[in-house]
């Protein structure tokens, strides 16, 4: 069954775009993909079939518009051949930022959000969006963002920040994703983002219920399952290709997931059979990647009022998004996703924005945000300054920190960015900032050295 159709009225650039969750989303909202860069190749598979397949391109435009390889390798596209387009979007890699991992941040040669951002001032897009982890919302990176913050402003937008939490937009997950969305002035004056649902989305037993039961699962075990699988899910972890197969994540959500009767264990390729049982050990049954790609907000999509007349009955629906690879590719795709009904909530607002729809909105508060005043300290002195200088002038402007505050904030643009250390006469150490380390574009950056020797296991 093919997508409802929309007035597609904007173009967008997606990059790394995985198996096409932003880009379903997106497609939703009323963008049209003008391209979709993506590294890993069961997931541009799955890119191509589904434009296809389910969102009506043809076989030759879907080739086209999905290129396969490294998005920042000049011989996989070219920038300037879509400078201008309505909106440069993206899903960069999370590893870098993520709890689960050791956040080097810049240091990390997975990282591409820097690059990103250096990519939007190339193309000049009306609009940028980029989704990550809730991880590059902590303290740690509170520099980082700043410096994103501070090179969008210098090109031309006004950028913001904002945790999104994707159980707020109809997913039955708690899945926070961090987003930024950044528009030139004459767009962001009617930006606004999306309002949160007003109902809760169904529990995991609600949602899963008819693909419980789909094999032949008796019926009074399906129902007792049901009862006991009574919340919202934790959030998927599609992992990297570093660490592990299929299985629904670490320790503490295994835990979370075994309180609603789900092995956590790894993912099955078909439903609990008739008879079926837990073993002794076992929570209940165990999740198949269909059941997975429903709590992401994949299959059954969008069932409202605006998709009503396209999509079949509750009683008839079916999996309508498809994926490409073996049952860890296709975990590890549905995983990674950005969920389609928070791409499309968030796609609509900047929809809205780049056609001028609603009232205007003044933008005062918006244009030069400081999340990190001993960044933006640091970066607009010509001198290297001491940690008492430091916390004089931050009184001075109305942001006093202790010491061990300002050396938190050192310590951490230490790890990101080229941070000198001057010793003056009587020992004092003082401090300039000079640039960011994360791969911005130089051909002589580690990132090059450390991503061809580790691109096997990149995703």
């Amino acid at each position: 069954m093919r997508a409802p159709e929309h007035e597609q009225q904007l173009e967008v650039v997606e990059i790394c775009a995985g198996a096409g969750g932003q880009t379903l989303g997106l497609e939703r909202a009323g963008f049209r993909h003008r391209l979709a860069v993506e590294l890993d190749a069961n997931a541009a598979r799955t890119l191509r079939h589904n434009l296809h397949r389910f969102l009506g391109y043809s076989e030759k435009k879907a080739e086209e518009t999905v290129k396969e390889g490294d998005v920042a390798d000049p011989n996989v596209w070219n920038p300037d051949e879509h400078k201008g387009v309505d909106l440069l979007a993206g899903g960069v890699p999370c590893p870098p930022f993520s709890s689960a991992g050791r956040q080097l941040g810049a240091g990390d040669e997975r990282d591409l959000f820097a690059w990103a951002v250096e990519l939007c001032g190339r193309m000049q897009p009306k609009a940028l969006l980029l989704e990550n982890v809730r991880g590059l919302s902590a303290n740690r990176f509170t520099g980082y963002r700043q410096y994103v913050l501070d090179r969008l402003r210098d090109q031309g937008y006004i950028a913001e920040w904002r945790l999104l939490q994707a159980s707020d937009y109809g997913v039955s997950q708690l899945r926070p994703r961090f987003v930024l969305v950044a528009l030139r002035p004459e767009y962001a004056e009617y930006f606004s983002w999306p309002d949160k649902h007003t109902e809760q989305p169904p529990s995991v037993g609600e949602l899963l219920k008819d693909l419980m039961a789909s094999n032949g699962w008796d019926k009074d075990q399906v129902d007792k399952w049901v009862m006991g699988a009574d919340r919202i899910a934790p959030t998927i972890v599609g992992g990297s290709k570093k660490h592990g197969g299929a299985d629904l994540g670490p320790t503490r959500a295994k835990r979370a997931w075994a309180d609603l009767g789900v092995d956590a264990m790894g993912v099955n390729d078909v439903p609990p059979p008739a008879g079926w049982t837990p073993d002794e050990n076992k929570p209940g049954p165990k999740l198949t990647t269909r059941m997975v790609a429903r709590i992401q907000g994949w299959d059954d999509i969008f069932l409202d009022d605006s998709d009503a007349s396209s999509n079949p009955p509750v009683d008839d629906r079916e999996f309508l998004w498809s994926f490409t690879g073996r049952k860890t590719s296709v975990y590890r795709q549905i995983g990674n996703a950005f969920p389609p009904p928070v791409a499309k909530a968030v796609g609509v607002a900047i929809r809205d924005a780049l056609l001028q729809v609603g009232e205007q909105k003044p933008l005062v508060e918006r244009e030069d945000p400081v999340l990190d005043p001993v960044y933006r300290l640091l970066t607009r002195s010509t001198r290297p300054l001491t940690v008492e200088q430091l916390m004089d002038k931050l009184s001075k402007e109305g942001t006093p920190m202790e010491q061990p505050e300002v050396e938190r904030h050192l310590n951490h643009l230490g790890r990101d960015f080229s941070l000198t250390v001057a010793t003056r006469s009587n020992g004092t150490p003082a401090y300039m900032l000079e640039g960011i380390n994360a791969f911005v574009g130089q051909k002589d950056h580690q990132r090059h050295t450390l991503f061809a020797l580790n691109r096997a296991k990149i995703s």
